[in-house]
């Protein structure tokens, strides 16, 4: 038996389990599930779904390196990139992370499966689309049973973005609170009163909460059948789809570059590119991307960007836009830095902490600094302390007081932040990363630095 650690997500499920041994991961099916996953190999599901790339890849290893008795199949599972939750997407990769599940519950029961699971926890994006990573998430189809993962379909996804529709507000960044889902309860009180006019609104959730459990419920089940299930996965896409594409939502950074000129950001694009030719890199994490400017900039040199602000609707413009232009190797995120997704679940594992799942090559921190000093009380001896936790080579971006920005930030309040100057500033970092560039950009009085972690 190989020494291997089980994945502290991996444990609702009997059907199989994820574990690492070494620096490979795999996969588990046990003997519960492998009538479910022979089907699926053998009806030609997976060949469909591979071949769409709506699933990742695996291979199968016939050897039972858990020596457990329960043991079925082995499968080493291709790797995505970068793991992200729901509660870190923005409204438009919410929406077709939901659009992409009722796909491939449509395709499954064109070979006689169905999606028994339907948690956006199943879900990433890779090459800037949606990805079923979940292999064991299908089941026999049986047509005079209903939709066994209606429910959670419902609680994970159409809830926050019915919520985020009408309330307009991040609210399924509440998804790290409830787990398993927006309980139907909850959104039926947090809905307006305006939903009601929607019959979507009025099937899914109000009818849902009132007949939940009920005996209605279990005599609808028994006349179930495959009509009336498409008929509901043809009602669901319809409501996704009559959601925005483009929310014409204005934010208070969402037009940040347009307000400082062209100039400046000429000149700090100058700069930065000949930066990243010095630095051997194939990841990134841009802090505060706002528009994603220069996330595109790292992506354009091959490397696969995190880009991550606390504005939903930056990130909302930047999903749209790559994912219209097919780019591929940037994933935008909805985190806000001073107070990243933590660990939760079960025993504070089951979903891992923000920065335990992201790490990269390089740091990018621009236009960043001060919104953390001066706007969050954050001292700037604990944000150097802090990218050093983060970042092996690092570009950031330092604004002085006498910036006009910073000026507006201060007029305010008042100045509690003495040793917010250059000096404090290359003197913090310096303690933990060497300084190997600084360029002063030209028309300003802000500095770009590059650094590299010391060993």
């Amino acid at each position: 038996m190989v020494k291997y650690t089980r994945h502290p997500a991996s444990f609702r499920d009997p059907s199989g389990f994820v574990y690492r041994s070494g620096d490979t991961l795999y996969r588990q099916v046990n003997q519960y599930y492998a009538s479910q996953y022979s089907l699926l190999m053998s009806s030609g599901l997976y060949k469909h779904l591979l071949k769409k790339r709506q699933i990742i890849e695996h291979r199968e290893i016939a050897e039972n390196l858990t020596q457990t008795g329960d043991w079925f199949m082995t499968l080493q599972p291709e790797l995505v990139p970068h793991i992200s939750y729901p509660y870190e997407w923005c409204f438009e990769q919410l929406r077709d992370a939901a659009l992409f599940t009722l796909q491939v519950l449509r395709t499954s029961l064109e070979y006689g499966m169905v999606l028994k699971d339907a948690t956006p926890f199943n879900v990433q994006f890779s090459n800037g689309r949606p990805v079923l990573i979940d292999t064991l998430s299908f089941d026999h189809y049986h047509p005079q049973q209903p939709w066994i993962a209606y429910r959670q379909f419902c609680q994970f996804f159409l809830f926050p973005l019915y919520l985020e529709y009408y309330l307009r507000s991040d609210v399924q960044r509440i998804l790290s609170t409830y787990i398993n889902g927006i309980p139907v309860d909850i959104t039926a009180r947090l809905l307006p009163v305006k939903s009601k006019i929607s019959i979507g609104v009025w099937l899914h959730v109000y009818l849902q909460n009132t007949t939940m459990g009920g005996e209605k419920n279990n005599r609808a089940a028994t006349r179930f059948n495959k009509k009336k299930l498409l008929n509901l996965v043809s009602h669901l896409e319809s409501i996704l789809t009559r959601f925005p594409h483009d929310r014409p939502i204005k934010t208070e950074w969402s037009n940040y570059y347009s307000i400082l000129g062209k100039d400046y950001l000429h000149q700090k694009e100058r700069i930065f590119l000949a930066f990243c030719r010095n630095i051997e890199a194939a990841s990134a994490l841009d802090l505060g991307c706002n528009d994603g400017y220069f996330s595109r900039l790292l992506a354009s040199a091959g490397m696969n960007v995190v880009a991550v602000d606390t504005d939903s609707r930056c990130i909302s413009r930047l999903y749209n836009s790559t994912r219209k232009e097919g780019i591929g190797n940037i994933l935008p995120l909805v985190v806000d830095i001073s107070n990243p997704s933590p660990a939760i679940g079960f025993n504070n594992q089951e979903r891992a902490s923000f920065h335990e799942r992201i790490q990269t090559d390089l740091v990018v921190a621009l236009a960043l600094i001060h919104h953390l000093v001066i706007g969050k009380n954050i001292s700037l001896e604990l944000v150097a302390g802090w990218l050093k936790q983060i970042a092996p080579n690092l570009i950031i971006e330092f604004i002085p007081k006498e910036d006009e920005k910073v000026k507006m930030m201060l007029a305010s309040r008042p100045d509690t932040f003495p040793d917010y100057d250059e000096h404090h500033f290359e003197n913090y970092f310096s303690q933990h990363f060497i300084i190997q560039e600084k360029a002063a950009i030209p028309g300003t009085l802000r500095f770009l630095y590059r650094m590299q972690r010391k060993k």
